[in-house]
């Protein structure tokens, strides 16, 4: 593979566990195979693996899985594109990807959640993210599904948002953001809430502050404010008192 994958298992957080979720690792190399499956595996999960695109379509046709990790270099990668295959279930998927975009998922496998993790990956991102993914395909039925705040509206199935009659171009880490203000509409999420969700880290000098400047320029042009900040707290989603 053209990118190294190998990151550590330190982490100044205890990792993310499973509780026995069938994982998926689609992955053509086969150090990166070993690696995911091992550590996954000690992480309380367990694993099947596919080593091309072709693997996948029949592994998801044979069995259910919770969440497939698939490397973006996947070999075979067009079958999956061009498939036709009908599994029972359409997990929500993890990407690793060498770059920060969506565009390379195959929405053919994850009809609802989608995320990525760019390479080289950290092994713990890659467990914080694969529990994210699994805790919201669970989440109340709202996998797949849309939700709205006002005339916000984000939808999962696509992953993307609107707000009125204008869509929004959101980056995925805006994209992830939204969705959890919108999950917790009018409560107060502190700098270290969103960060672990956003990224499965948390993030200093600025990255949070910046973040939600970026999404504000492109929610709330427009029409009253729906992203504010509680200042020492953190940040919120909803209408101030003044526009209620």
């Amino acid at each position: 593979m053209g990118h190294p994958v190998y990151g550590s298992t330190s982490s100044p957080q205890p990792l993310a566990r499973g509780s026995g979720q069938w994982l998926l690792v689609a992955a053509g190399d086969p150090d990166t195979a070993d690696l995911l499956t091992t550590t996954l595996e000690l992480a309380g999960y367990r694993t099947g693996a596919a080593g091309g695109g072709a693997e996948v379509a029949r592994r998801l046709v044979a069995q259910r899985f919770d969440l497939v990790v698939m490397d973006a270099e996947l070999p075979g990668m067009d079958d999956l594109a061009q498939g036709r295959f009908k599994p029972a279930y359409r997990p929500p998927v993890l990407l690793l990807a060498a770059c920060e975009s969506l565009a390379r998922l195959v929405p053919e496998i994850g009809a609802g959640e989608r995320d990525y993790v760019t390479k080289p990956f950290r092994i713990a991102e890659v467990l914080a993210r694969v529990k994210v993914l699994l805790r919201d395909a669970g989440d109340g039925g709202r996998r797949g599904g849309r939700l709205d705040h006002a005339d916000l509206a984000l939808d999962d199935s696509t992953c993307r948002a609107r707000r009125g009659g204008r869509a929004l171009d959101l980056t995925p880490a805006e994209y992830r953001l939204l969705r959890h203000l919108l999950v917790n509409a009018h409560k107060v999420l502190s700098k270290e809430q969103i960060s672990r969700y956003v990224w499965g880290e948390f993030r200093g000098d600025n990255a949070i502050e910046q973040l939600v400047s970026r999404l504000r320029r492109k929610v709330d042009p427009g029409g009253p404010a729906l992203i504010h900040t509680r200042r020492g707290f953190g940040y919120w989603l909803g209408e101030s008192p003044e526009d209620a």
